[in-house]
């Protein structure tokens, strides 16, 4: 079970000269739990290296146990010193894809040409694409075979514009998901803010929040699962 991680490489958090990237417990918990089940894991980037971490999510109030396991983890620390650039990552050698989130997706992986080229080929292929928080957006620009956005008519979810405006960045971000994903014709459901929710539409798989990373892991390990 090969299972290629796909990680944010932006860093600046709008103009308000603030940090931002990927968000640990989002990355951690999935990929514990993938690690777990025996899956080759690799670990990929817009530009390749080291991705920037945001800082909150390094915060003692956001702490789980997979976040104090990564933080001790320097096998994993120096994967990620050398993440492959998205450009050179191929469908062909993994089984699924899973995108963590964190708020710098908003601003690279949702424009970037490779990792929409990356979804649709996974799509094509019928291979499963997993995705959680912020990261849904990255399926935003994709298109099925048909030429249509690829959530069009599909059951997604995603991070809610209220828990957007809980953390204060409602003014910030360069759209608001909830309202994106519906705008490009998905079927938009939530739980309540900070629930664990994880919205499954044939290959596709969503989480609406942090809480929701590991239970979207492990929904992509029952669809990889042999019945």
């Amino acid at each position: 079970m090969k299972i290629l991680m796909v990680l944010t490489s932006h860093s600046e958090l709008g103009n308000t000269g603030e940090k931002t990237g990927y968000w640990i417990e989002e990355f951690a918990a999935p990929y514990y739990a993938l690690q777990a089940a025996g899956a080759e894991i690799t670990i990929a980037s817009p530009l390749g290296g080291r991705p920037p971490i945001d800082p909150k999510s390094d915060m003692s109030t956001t702490q789980t146990s997979a976040t104090i396991r990564f933080k001790s983890d320097s096998v994993l620390e120096d994967i990620l010193d050398h993440t492959v650039k998205l450009s050179e990552v191929s469908t062909d050698d993994f089984d699924a894809v899973f995108y963590p989130g964190g708020h710098g997706p908003l601003w690279d992986l949702t424009n970037d040409s490779s990792s929409i080229k990356l979804i649709e080929a996974f799509w094509k292929s019928n291979k499963p694409i997993a995705a959680v928080c912020h990261a849904p957006s990255v399926l935003l620009n994709a298109k099925s075979e048909n030429g249509e956005y690829l959530i069009k008519g599909k059951k997604v979810t995603g991070f809610t514009n209220s828990e957007e405006e809980a953390v204060h960045l409602t003014k910030v971000v360069p759209f608001l998901l909830e309202d994106e994903l519906q705008k490009k014709g998905g079927i938009y459901s939530k739980k309540d803010d900070w629930a664990s929710y994880v919205v499954k539409d044939g290959i596709l798989i969503t989480g609406q929040n942090p809480a929701s990373s590991e239970a979207v892991a492990l929904e992509l390990l029952d669809m990889l699962t042999p019945k």
